[in-house]
């Protein structure tokens, strides 16, 4: 349990409403209108999710598109990795990368500035219906997973909508992963039906009741 002492290093105002980085002793949390993002003491799952991914794929030189920055964790695996050529991050708040490449650099390994990466600050739901690339493997990391969204619009990345509109963007025999927070059968269910390999990957967290869960799912 964490007993240090909270310290709120700063606050930004956006169109989703506020945004906060906060320290406690020498970790950092990320909070939006209230609710809790992350934080850098508890990143294996997050590591997963892309490492999982790469696995899957298995090949070298991939292509990744990473759905939200975070503090950095999915990022830093990402670009350290071997068999990765280029990361994509789209991140739709600009503040976050800001402190991604400040007080959040030291947990990416300063993954922001790796010549393997390219940081696009939009809204991801956007950016994917507009775009016209396509990627080795997609991993998304968006609020806490499919059952417990922090904006109701990022809903619909979880929906058979929009996992249609993902596997657009996948080369052949490409590989999505996601992160929750908890299990979700339904979701797991959905990627089943349109999915030809599906595994749930469930990464124990000592602080928590449930473990995290990273779902990948083959093409």
């Amino acid at each position: 349990m964490l007993v240090d002492p909270l310290e709120v290093l700063e606050r930004c105002d956006t169109p989703r409403g506020e945004i906060q980085l906060q320290r406690r002793g020498g970790e950092y949390e990320l909070i939006s209108n209230g609710t809790f993002l992350m934080a850098t003491y508890n990143g294996e799952s997050e590591k997963r999710l892309v490492r999982s991914a790469i696995e899957a794929c298995a090949k070298d030189g991939m292509t990744l598109l990473i759905g939200g920055l975070g503090v950095g964790y999915s990022l830093g695996e990402a670009v350290h990795h071997p068999q990765t050529s280029q990361v994509t991050v789209v991140e739709i708040e600009d503040q976050v990368i800001a402190w991604n490449r400040t007080y959040l650099a030291p947990f990416s390994g300063n993954a922001l500035s790796h010549p393997k990466t390219r940081v696009i600050c939009a809204d991801l739901l956007k950016w994917i219906s507009e775009t016209d690339e396509t990627f080795d493997a997609l991993c998304f990391d968006i609020d806490n997973g499919p059952d417990w969204t922090v904006f109701q619009d990022n809903e619909s990345l979880y929906s058979p909508e929009g996992l249609e509109a993902l596997t657009r963007l996948l080369n052949p025999e490409g590989v999505m992963s996601f992160w929750s927070a908890s299990a979700s059968p339904a979701f797991k269910a959905l990627l089943e039906c349109r999915f030809a390999g599906v595994e749930e990957i469930r990464i124990e967290q000592p602080q928590n009741v449930e473990p995290d869960v990273v779902y990948i799912a083959k093409t």
